[in-house]
């Protein structure tokens, strides 16, 4: 097929459930692509000779040679060459904002619409799923050297399995009950099912990595206690812990963080109350402070638990709302209300201490602060009352600084965030390394798993010849 005529083939639309049945399940809402649908799209493919979307994908998937082979009927092929930068494609396929990285790059989308690759990705991870499930990995020979991941979310599992490839002993060190981080306790069922992540986790084990859970770096093991045992260390514990407004009513009845509200949702399977043993109260107006995709997450679950009426509060406007445009649309499609230049001061209560309403005040937008958006700006004597009574903080996250404990050449931000270089990942204590949402602060999976396989790669590097210098070469104007 011509590449003129390929141009002219419009871009697929991914079936969902309907908006008035998904808001009382937990089902996941995007059903995927059928097989007829998928060959469609990847014909959309014009294969570059020198593709830009791969330069924009954090884990540098082959994507134009994984679609050749999707639509030319090869899935066992195509599935391969996924997984050969990607151990995680499923979830990726699902999570990853591809909007803003490989669909951004691609040429179509100079003239109209990217290929989805994104959906495409996810076809392919479960076609694999569904059909090649019982196929064993390959043997691999040990080379005898021990490495310790800390934390089993999308960084740790990428830098864990792309480490043991090259034949180092894996271990990863977890602290819940349950291996996954985020993406098991952060992400509802409806966006990311948990079978999923537990099938790419299995293929991560099949590897030949150890997970080990029930492992509180920082109580059982500090981190001089782990580099006498093992050769390296990653740290990818991600950002776990809530950040509060420090408002008046805070601590009411009623007042979730994000955190506490979607793990036990999710990861203790509150949403399905009675049979599992977590109930997750939510009144019948919910507030949502926030407007990132864990606020949507947040809003979109207090929905599906019961709650009349949901409202995301967003001190500035849409269009710089950091959540992705889909999780908004999907939002919006629920009918969660969004009251945008609008900021709470204040949360009431009453006599028995449970959450009764927020005084919120109006906002305008100023000029850009260091963020590069507009800075918002209190409307003087706009307060109003809000009649709620749940509210959820989902204003963001840092590290939990307990796997610091005892380790303070181990250099941190003032936000809390390890110091480490984005082009290795290197700490600078000395066969430590770190990457993910513990550096950045809270971003995205796909963020978090490109900084596990710069690690992995820079580890690989610095065991196998013993330098203590980066193993990148230096660009020419010095860098």
């Amino acid at each position: 097929m011509a590449r003129a005529n390929r141009r002219r083939i419009p871009r697929q639309e991914m079936p969902k459930q309907d908006p008035e049945e998904r808001i009382h399940n937990f089902d996941e809402v995007a059903l995927g692509f059928t097989m007829d649908l998928a060959v469609a799209e990847a014909n959309r493919c014009i294969q570059c000779t020198r593709p830009p979307c791969v330069t924009g994908c954090p884990v540098q998937v082959r994507i134009p040679e994984f679609i050749k082979a999707l639509r030319e009927g090869e899935m066992e092929e195509a599935a391969s060459i996924l997984k050969d930068t990607n151990s995680l494609p499923a979830i990726c396929g699902r999570v990853c904002p591809q909007e803003t990285h490989c669909e951004e790059q691609c040429v179509l989308g100079l003239r109209g619409e990217p290929v989805a690759i994104g959906r495409l990705e996810r076809f392919v991870a479960d076609w694999e799923r569904e059909h090649l499930e019982s196929k064993e990995q390959a043997s691999r020979e040990s080379n005898g050297k021990r490495i310790a991941v800390i934390g089993s979310g999308p960084a740790g599992l990428t830098a864990a399995g792309d480490l043991a490839k090259r034949g180092y002993d894996v271990d990863v060190l977890e602290a819940l009950h349950k291996p996954g981080g985020v993406l098991v306790y952060g992400i509802p069922e409806f966006r990311l099912p948990k079978d999923i992540v537990s099938s790419e986790i299995e293929y991560v084990k099949s590897l030949g990595v150890n997970i080990r859970t029930n492992i509180v770096v920082g109580k059982l093991y500090t981190l001089d206690e782990l580099l006498e045992e093992y050769e390296a260390i990653f740290l990818a514990t991600g950002a776990g812990l809530p950040i509060m407004i420090h408002m008046p009513g805070e601590n009411l009845n009623g007042v979730y963080s994000a955190n506490e509200l979607l793990t036990r949702t999710n990861l203790m399977k509150g949403y399905l109350f009675p049979q599992w043993d977590t109930p997750v109260k939510v009144g019948g107006k919910v507030a949502v402070i926030g407007a990132g995709n864990v606020a949507m997450d947040s809003a979109r679950c207090s929905l599906r638990l019961g709650a009349e009426e949901v409202h995301i509060v967003y001190r500035r406007s849409r269009s710089e709302a950091p959540a992705r445009e889909e999780e908004i649309e999907n939002a919006e499609a629920e009918g969660i209300l969004f009251d945008y230049l609008t900021n709470p001061v204040e949360i009431y209560g009453d006599e028995d201490g449970w959450v009764t309403g927020m005084r919120c005040i109006r906002m305008e937008l100023g000029e850009p602060d260091e963020s590069g958006r507009p800075r918002p700006i209190p409307i003087e004597g706009s307060e109003f009352d809000m009649e709620v009574d749940t509210v959820v903080m989902a204003i963001g996250t840092r590290p939990n600084p307990l796997v610091f404990t005892d380790a303070e050449n181990l250099e941190r931000t003032r936000w809390g965030t390890v110091v480490a270089d984005e082009r290795t990942g290197r700490t600078k204590v000395e066969r430590v390394w770190a990457g993910g949402d513990i550096v950045t602060g809270a971003a995205t999976v796909i963020s978090a798993m490109g900084a596990g396989r710069v690690a992995a790669e820079d580890i690989h590097h610095y065991l196998q010849d013993g330098t203590i210098e980066p193993w990148w070469p230096e660009a020419e104007d010095g860098t």
